[in-house]
């Protein structure tokens, strides 16, 4: 590497690197002015993630293989640049190909380690560094752990639990589309087929490695001792999950109140429920939870809620006109059913005013039962200030026994402490001497 031809070449792949930074910005402008046209909308997306990445080392490899050639036929050492033109080639070619996996980074981590290995095969030293890593281990009782061991079972293990992971993702698509699973078979299903895709996985990416299936069983006892005092909780929530998916108790969509928080469940997981409230806020309720202590599920084996408005009405008001005007209220929306209709009722006579209750059925608890219930207390107190029905007010009667003195003044002389009784908490006050 030190001798002069092979430095001037280093020196011209410098150069001509640079030389192609430099012509890949006009490129970038053009590309950005092209794809800024209509026509091209529905492609701006994908070509620019895949093309504008490649404008430099595709630049860069151009200049690089011209320089070859000319090299080559001038008669000038070439070994460098044959090296440059090589690896440029294979990064161009790998990051094309490699653009199809989805995740930006496990692509360009993957680009990174398939262009080394093509690198280390290119200036043919791929199977020194092998050897080098092969060297570097340790041993574990009859089990040598190499660093090209653990290399190999990191690459192996991501192939393979990728491959898994797609295979769950197509099961859990396919059974989505089975109309004869209900929401918690499929969730139950796409989990099992998950947990065995990936299981499978690990075992064949263990084996392949080349370590024996069979020393596992040393680390049963410690695996149960783990269980049993550190994963006691986590045992617990995978198994109550299960329980939930089969016995069908809570499914997502079903609208339930759990430990005073109220919402509809968004998915099943294999450690929580997830349940989201009316504000937004998404609770990540543990599935044991949800097994030891009682679940109002408003929609477990039907979507009917039956929703009570009390109402009071005053002594003076005419109490089957404000039975009728309750129930035309409630039967003015269209969220209220018609069948079972709504019904008010006289549940009693208060202190001051008579108590109506109206019931109401609905059957979309998942949309908010209290913003209903607004809009049916709006419309009861329109028809009733219409029809004069009048809301009753808190009265109190004040008593006062023995004499009161008029004042000159016009006030009235209250009696002597001993001779008063009553209290005033609000409304009106009747002084009866």
């Amino acid at each position: 590497m030190l001798v002069i031809p092979n430095l001037i070449q280093v020196a011209l792949v410098v150069l001509l690197y640079y030389v192609a930074r430099m012509a890949a910005r006009p490129a970038t402008t053009v590309l950005d002015k092209i794809l800024a046209a209509e026509w091209a909308s529905k492609y701006r997306y994908q070509t620019g993630l895949i093309i504008k990445p490649l404008l430099l080392p595709v630049a860069w490899l151009a200049l690089a293989g011209v320089e070859h050639l000319v090299a080559l036929k001038l008669g000038w050492p070439a070994g460098i640049t044959a090296f440059a033109t090589s690896l440029l080639t294979a990064w161009v070619v790998i990051r094309l190909l490699l653009n199809f996996i989805a995740d930006p980074w496990w692509s360009r981590a993957v680009a990174v380690f398939v262009w080394s290995v093509t690198a280390l095969d290119i200036v043919g030293l791929l199977d020194p560094t092998l050897e080098i890593m092969d060297r570097l281990a340790v041993n574990l009782g009859s089990f040598r752990l190499s660093l090209l061991v653990v290399a190999k079972a990191i690459v192996v293990m991501v192939v393979l639990l990728w491959m898994a992971n797609w295979a769950a993702r197509m099961v859990e698509g396919r059974l989505k589309r089975i109309s004869q699973f209900t929401p918690s078979q499929k969730v139950l299903f796409g989990k099992l087929s998950r947990v065995m895709f990936v299981t499978l996985a690990i075992l064949v990416g263990i084996n392949m490695v080349g370590i024996d299936l069979t020393a596992l069983h040393v680390f049963s006892g410690a695996l149960g001792l783990g269980v049993g005092i550190g994963l006691q909780k986590v045992v617990s929530n995978l198994l109550s999950g299960v329980i939930l998916l089969m016995d069908r108790s809570v499914k997502p969509g079903d609208v339930v109140s759990i430990g005073g928080t109220y919402g509809w469940i968004n998915s099943i997981g294999a450690r929580y429920v997830s349940v989201v409230t009316r504000d937004g806020i998404e609770h990540l309720i543990p599935n044991e939870v949800l097994i030891s202590t009682p679940v109002e599920n408003w929609s477990h084996s039907d979507r009917l809620v039956r929703q009570r408005l009390p109402i009071g009405i005053s002594y003076d008001s005419d109490v089957h006109l404000a039975i009728k005007l309750a129930e035309q209220a409630g039967g003015e929306f269209s969220r209220i059913l018609k069948n079972p209709a709504p019904r008010c009722l006289l549940k009693g006579y208060g202190d001051n005013s008579l108590d109506l209750e109206l019931r109401v059925w609905i059957e979309d608890a998942e949309k908010g039962v209290s913003n209903i219930k607004s809009e049916i207390y709006l419309r009861i107190h329109e028809l009733f200030a219409q029809n004069n029905v009048a809301f009753p007010y808190p009265q109190r009667d004040i008593h006062v026994k023995g004499p009161v003195r008029l004042m000159f003044d016009g006030t009235l002389e209250p009696p002597e402490p001993e001779h008063f009784s009553g209290a005033v908490e609000g409304g009106s006050v009747d002084l009866k001497p």
